[in-house]
């Protein structure tokens, strides 16, 4: 997922800020009262496996098999109550006032290797169909029910070919295969998705107010060509091509992405990550 707006990045900020104090306020404690903590707590143990992870992150380079599973087993165990999470909490309900539901981004902390956060929307909140560019993304459903929809290109289809060349097709419009066309409901299983597989490409839909937690290895960055690109989806019938043959009981499988500017009505807004506090060491 990992959108971010200018509001959500000056809020990360003092995120981050605020979690290096607490870390300083930590050291100061006695070695007899670290002892006394038998456990680490779940974010400090999430912040250091992707530490460990994504060492060596960058544009299109993915985890190990291996260390894919290992953070995947660290989010699988992550609970909303772990993060300071309730279902209460002002995050999760609508106003009257706004058109659009805001969703509400609580910042944990970024990196040039990876970056970690939490998006709150409430019932009927959309994050818009938008890309993550060579990157490798983590997602765990904490609270509620979501429509997820997501696609890849369909590079190795013997349908592209014609389809992205043909004339009665746009310019800037191309097939995509759907992956994911579900509702899930936490908890639930961590979802993966690659550079060009996995659904690189998702929409979310809050069907009741819930939470999700994002990794992504590396962050987007528009220096890096790590730009966020949203799109517009159209049903696979919109266009007719030539020389494409896809079964009619196929078709809900394909659609076809244009990509266009960032939707008016996604609103982001930032605000403070006020669960368990961890060291970035």
């Amino acid at each position: 997922m990992g959108i971010t707006t200018a509001v959500a990045d000056r809020k990360g900020k003092e995120c981050r800020e605020l979690s290096r104090d607490n870390s300083v306020k930590t050291n100061g404690k006695s070695r007899k009262g670290h002892r006394r903590q038998k456990r680490m707590l779940p974010i400090q143990r999430l912040y250091d496996t992707c530490k460990e992870v994504f060492a060596e992150s960058g544009t299109n380079i993915i985890p190990s098999p291996e260390n894919v599973e290992r953070l995947k087993v660290v989010l699988d165990g992550i609970k909303p109550g772990d993060l300071g999470l309730t279902a209460d909490m002002p995050y999760f309900r609508s106003s009257v006032t706004q058109r659009y539901p805001a969703i509400t981004y609580l910042h944990l902390c970024e990196c040039d290797k990876f970056s970690m956060g939490i998006f709150c929307l409430p019932p009927s909140g959309v994050i818009s169909l938008h890309d993550h560019p060579g990157m490798t993304v983590f997602s765990k459903l904490l609270l509620g029910t979501m429509h997820i929809k997501s696609y890849d290109w369909a590079v190795n289809d013997p349908n592209t070919s014609a389809a992205n060349s043909s004339p009665t097709v746009p310019p800037g419009v191309r097939l995509a295969k759907v992956k994911v066309d579900s509702n899930f409901t936490a908890p639930c299983n961590t979802s993966i998705l690659y550079p060009s597989e996995g659904g690189n490409m998702h929409c979310f839909t809050a069907v009741t107010a819930c939470a999700v937690l994002d990794v992504l290895g590396p962050p987007y960055s528009d220096p890096d060509g790590r730009h966020c690109n949203y799109y517009c989806d159209y049903p696979f019938s919109r266009f007719s091509v030539a020389g494409v043959s896809v079964p009619e009981e196929e078709r809900d499988k394909y659609a076809w992405l244009e990509e266009r500017e960032k939707p008016t009505e996604l609103a982001v807004e930032g605000a403070h990550y006020e669960g368990p506090m961890f060291k970035e060491r």
